[in-house]
């Protein structure tokens, strides 16, 4: 099978692989070449693959969807980390979701300061 896996920016993984593990609201489950095809909306969570020369390989992937069809697995999701083992996995996850939730603080402190000023902007006029 052909696992790709699609960020918003990039392809993250674009390789053979004899099996895919993912997890689903209803669990996870495994598929093989011969698996039929299917659509899962995925949860975040790991992904796990095989490849064919048999070494297991890890994803941290946020919320997406999974479609086999045929010899291809595609996998879309906003946001998805590679690792080698769990370990590093973890390690990388922690650290780039510090990153995300800075962001998301500025962008929040951002849109506070605007909607501040356009209500002090709206009183202003009202005052006229």
């Amino acid at each position: 099978m052909k696992l790709k896996v699609l960020l918003p920016t990039e392809v993250l993984i674009e390789e053979e692989v004899v099996k895919v593990i993912a997890e689903a609201e209803d669990g996870s489950f495994c598929m093989k070449p011969k698996h039929v095809d299917f659509v899962a909306a995925l949860v975040p969570g790991l992904l796990s693959f095989e490849t064919t020369s048999g070494r297991e390989e890890f994803l941290a992937v946020d919320e997406g969807t999974l479609v086999k069809c045929g010899a291809d697995v595609l996998v879309s999701t906003a946001n998805a980390v590679r690792g080698p083992n769990l370990g590093t996995l973890k390690d990388t996850v922690e650290k780039q979701f510090m990153v995300v939730d800075e962001g998301q603080k500025s962008a929040r402190s951002a849109v506070a300061k605007l909607e501040a000023n356009f209500v002090r902007k709206f009183i202003e006029l009202g005052h006229d």
